[in-house]
């Protein structure tokens, strides 16, 4: 009868020894990824922004408040791919005028990965948009390295340069800071008056935008915990003089966003780390001890057969 246990305890040990790597290398990257059904609200403040007033007719300065309201479409989550609607609103909250611009964005990207994948309409202010690059999540495992990351405003991805490793509210986080080149992005028609200009009527101008954007990143679980955004567009004329400020601003995450960003990052951490490492060891050390222990029966029923 100790031999039978010894070998069932043998034969059990031996199945917790291989359940381990399996937990550790393939379970652990599935267990944290963006979810479908999202719901998350992030606001920044931007101080002393210049931004031009189309009610106006001006450049107008004021501290401004961004409300980014992002929402999963669980319908169209398939496979590993989720897609989140985003909903930006900017308050002017100097000179008390709300809703000094709107913005949309829908995305899809791979929910381990992070990266944007071209299906499900995705678009930005209704117009197509091909993704490419991190989108909202980084991978697992953050490499101190250059990561492609979109930008919605330019509508492309750009480098995101590994510049530090830093600390925010206490968990250790990797920074990466992004530059955009000056880009064209969209092009209307302005009263020559509001830029200054001699001319009659209206004249055409393009927006520029360029800016640099910092991002810290949890490395293990990849989740951002805190963004920086400084952004400098201007109204240039077909000629190609700048002629206006359209909006220079630096957009900062409230205390009360990163507080929740870091949290969520915590405990993404915790769970990856739990898969990763805490149950492939003791799975590992159990089935150890469980071989020893059959071992011993078995050579205790041997001895006592002899």
């Amino acid at each position: 009868m100790r031999r039978v246990i010894g070998v069932v305890l043998i034969g059990i040990g031996a199945f917790l020894i291989v359940l381990a790597p399996l937990i550790r290398f393939q379970v652990a990257g599935q267990i944290v990824a963006a979810p479908a059904d999202q719901y998350g609200v992030s606001r920044l403040e931007a101080a002393n922004a210049q931004y031009f007033s189309a009610g106006d007719l001006k450049v107008l300065t004021g501290n401004l408040n961004i409300t980014v309201t992002t929402r999963g479409d669980v319908k169209e989550a398939k496979g590993d791919n989720v897609v989140w609607d985003e909903f930006t609103a900017i308050d002017d909250v100097t000179n008390n005028k709300s809703g000094i611009d709107y913005s949309q964005r829908r995305s899809a990207f791979d929910k381990y990965t992070g990266v944007g994948v071209d299906c499900c309409g995705s678009n930005i202010d209704k117009q197509p948009v091909q993704l490419s690059g991190q989108i909202y999540k980084w991978p697992f495992d953050v490499e101190k390295k250059s990561y492609p990351v979109f930008n919605s405003t330019a509508q492309k991805a750009f480098e995101a340069k590994f510049v530090a490793e830093e600390s925010v509210n206490g968990l250790s986080v990797y920074k990466f800071e992004q530059v955009v080149p000056p880009t064209k992005t969209e092009t209307r028609s302005a009263p020559a008056s509001a830029l200054g200009m001699t001319e009659a009527g209206d004249v055409q101008v393009d927006r520029v935008y360029d800016g640099v954007n910092t991002f810290w990143i949890e490395p293990v679980s990849g989740s951002p915990v805190k963004q920086e955004q400084q952004r400098h567009e201007v109204l240039k004329t077909q000629d190609g003089v700048d002629r206006s400020v359209a909006l220079v601003a630096t957009a900062k995450m409230t205390t009360q966003t990163v507080d929740d960003l870091v949290r969520n990052a915590k405990d993404a951490k915790s769970q990856i780390t739990l898969v990763k490492s805490t149950v492939p060891l003791v799975l590992l050390a159990v089935g150890v001890v469980v071989i020893i222990a059959g071992f011993l029966l078995g050579l205790r029923r041997t001895r006592s057969d002899a």
